[in-house]
């Protein structure tokens, strides 16, 4: 299965209000839902010995089952007298069968032991996404909830662009076109199609010989293509959503793999997305399941051949500020190819966009801190300069002078709690729409970064093959230390990626445990090199009876990773570092191995290069955690822990994935927790 994203035209202001009241009351069903699954979780462990008898039974008498919470949902819909005007019963249905999906986490631990914890009550703004009922494809003519309708042809018909050839006819040949040609032309305020009138023929007769018909429905529209939702028991009939489709070039070969056999569609959830720049502040969106695999350009597909044709296994190294790569031929012999190696870094141009982008989110941060103090300031306590002014003004006779936004913290209760929830304060316009940008900008720079990851592991993929191995490392814990850096970086993410990728080519991504193979206190020869993190290079001493081995630290963690064996695939506790491969390995490919250790030798069309960063360790490049005038306001604190490129006397001796406590003052970031 795969899901296609299809934005919806919601220009109507009377539309705009039904489909707003629709994920009102679909929110308001949901928060119902939520409330009483904590109840019946919170009677559930409370009964220790009603569980401990029979707890098939003590579940059955709490009705905590998918049955029982759509029974609940059932008598919200009947005893409220409103919510049959905008919901359905199906609606309601598939409402409680997400809600008892967290419940199931909760209740059923997973393979590892773990559960989820305990069922909470999200909030207005959590709310994003509304289920739909997947459609019969034993019963014809079935949709229960969101239904779409239309065909690729028809909207191509109704929105074909004027200067599209004649000859172009349907959906097959505009996807033939070479990039760069216009297809559709679709207007700014695109209408909604017309419900089909007249009467369809049966094929039936009655008893006199005469042949039935029946009126038409949506199944007969085959014009452009839109989402149709019934309405509730009561509503006010059907609310008919026309379909944007993406008009980028390149685009219509992917909307031809999904949207030209309706046969296959298969379910539709209504969604939305946080848009300032759209009526109402929401951009709302239909997802369409379709019964196939996601799609895949031509391009892609040969690449993909080709890496897996490489015969190639490599190596990866995950670290806080880069990605080292490193990969051989499998069968080891320098005739069928060198020894390549790619290290993966941000550039110059990504540092400063980077350093430009968290200004202006910083800068929306104070302003929406400024602007929630001027609206609530007897939530806040006044600054230390503003009660020294206060002080000398007092001393001069003169009288207090007004302050607008306290700047102090704010009032809490002997807990540290605040005093009024932040959700509770009084908040303007123009916050919400502050808020609204600072969001929709965050979301933006997760695409991007995800996009960048995507990009990445296609070039790594296609540079080394897809039988890699890396580290396995608890990415959480790098967060804790050096947080600021991995958001930079986003090494989980590129690993995520790089491992979808592998799967995509044929390949698998291992992950070996770093407490039993060490990549990085080894050398290739065998012999143990003890480096700490402040070391980010490699040197096997001769003098100490070593081979003389000198490299990046990361790329030759990255080379060991591709000797490492495991006994079980999906364990990486069996994983073992084989040392006579690697030193045959150093052996055969000699000066090759030296050079590819030393620097990058794999062309990449991602990001990539050595940085000032990369090239000197020691110097820091990153931006600043904190500024000269945080610091000043701080006062006394410990030397709180630095990160990798501020290097520490006698820290403690661990691997990446250690969890290590945080022995500096926590930080204060601005954030809005409304």
């Amino acid at each position: 299965m795969s899901v296609i994203r299809l934005p919806l035209v919601v220009g109507d202001a009377d539309v705009r209000r039904r489909v707003e009241q629709l994920f009102s009351a679909m929110w308001t069903v949901k928060r119902a839902l939520q409330r009483d699954a904590r109840d019946v979780v919170d009677a559930y462990w409370a009964g220790d010995v009603r569980r401990e008898r029979d707890v098939k039974a003590w579940r059955a008498e709490l009705g905590l089952s998918r049955t029982g919470l759509e029974h609940r949902a059932y008598r919200h819909l009947e005893r409220s007298g409103w919510l049959s005007d905008h919901v359905s019963k199906a609606l309601v249905m598939h409402q409680a069968d997400e809600v008892w999906a967290g419940v199931a986490r909760h209740l059923h631990p997973d393979t590892s032991g773990r559960r989820a914890g305990r069922p909470k009550t999200g909030t207005w703004w959590e709310y994003t996404r509304i289920p739909g009922r997947a459609r019969s494809h034993t019963t014809d003519r079935k949709w229960e909830t969101f239904r779409l309708h239309g065909t690729l042809a028809g909207h191509l018909e109704a929105f074909r662009h004027p200067a599209l050839a004649p000859s172009v006819t349907n959906p097959a040949q505009a996807a033939g076109l070479s990039p760069g040609m216009r297809v559709l032309a679709q207007p700014r305020r695109l209408p909604a199609p017309a419900r089909p009138t007249g009467s369809v023929p049966t094929g039936l007769t009655d008893t006199r010989g005469r042949p039935r018909s029946r009126a038409a429905t949506w199944f007969e529209h085959t014009g452009p293509l839109a989402v149709v939702f019934a309405g509730g028991p009561t509503g006010r009939g059907e609310m008919v959503l026309p379909v944007r489709l993406p008009q980028g070039v390149g685009r219509w070969p992917y909307l031809l793999h999904y949207l030209n056999d309706p046969s296959r569609w298969h379910k539709i959830d209504l969604v939305r997305r946080r848009d300032p720049a759209a009526p109402g502040g929401w951009a709302y969106e239909a997802h369409l399941m379709v019964l196939a695999p996601g799609h895949a350009s031509t391009a892609t597909r040969t690449r993909r051949r080709q890496a897996a044709a490489l015969q190639r296994v490599g190596g990866v190294d995950g670290n806080v500020s880069n990605l080292a790569v490193v990969s051989l031929p499998t069968t080891g012999e320098p005739d069928d190819g060198p020894v390549r190696s790619s290290r993966i870094t941000l550039t110059e141009q990504e540092q400063d966009a980077l350093a430009t982008a968290r200004k202006k989110a910083r800068g929306r941060q104070r302003a929406l801190d400024r602007s929630r103090r001027a609206t609530n300031p007897q939530q806040y306590q006044h600054s230390r300069r503003q009660k020294a002014r206060d002080e000398r003004r007092q001393a001069q006779g003169l009288p207090p002078k007004a302050h607008t936004a306290p700047a102090g913290p704010r009032h809490t209760t002997a807990t540290g709690e605040p005093q009024q929830a932040y959700h509770r304060d009084t908040v303007s316009t123009g916050y919400r729409n502050l808020r609204a940008r600072h969001s929709a900008a965050a979301v933006s720079a997760a695409e991007a970064s995800h996009h960048r990851a995507k990009k990445t592991a296609a070039a790594l993929v296609a540079a080394h093959g897809p039988n890699l191995t890396v580290e396995d490392c608890d990415i959480r814990t790098w967060f804790r230390l050096w947080g600021r850096a991995c958001s930079a970086t986003t090494p989980g993410r590129l690993i995520t990626a790089l491992a979808a990728e592998c799967t995509a080519a044929g390949g698998r991504l291992l992950r070996a445990s770093t407490f039993t193979t060490a990549l990085s206190q080894h050398c290739l020869c065998g012999r143990r090199v003890t480096k700490s993190l402040r070391r980010r290079a490699h040197h096997c001493d001769p003098a100490d009876g070593g081979c003389g081995l000198k490299g990046d630290r990361d790329l030759v963690s990255a080379a060991l990773a591709a000797f490492t064996t495991l006994t079980d695939p999906d364990d990486p506790a069996t994983a073992r570092l084989d040392h006579a491969r690697a030193r045959a390995a150093q052996i055969l490919f000699a000066q090759g191995l030296q050079e590819a250790l030393t620097e990058s030798t794999a062309p990449k069309s991602a990001p990539s290069g050595r940085t000032r960063a990369a090239a000197d360790p020691r110097g820091n490049t990153l931006p600043r955690q904190r500024t000269a005038s945080a610091r000043r306001n701080a006062g006394p604190c410990t030397v709180a822990t630095p990160d990798e490129t501020r290097p520490a006397p006698q820290r403690p001796k661990a691997h990446a994935g250690t969890t290590r406590p945080h022995t500096g003052r926590p930080r204060t970031h601005i954030r809005d927790k409304s």
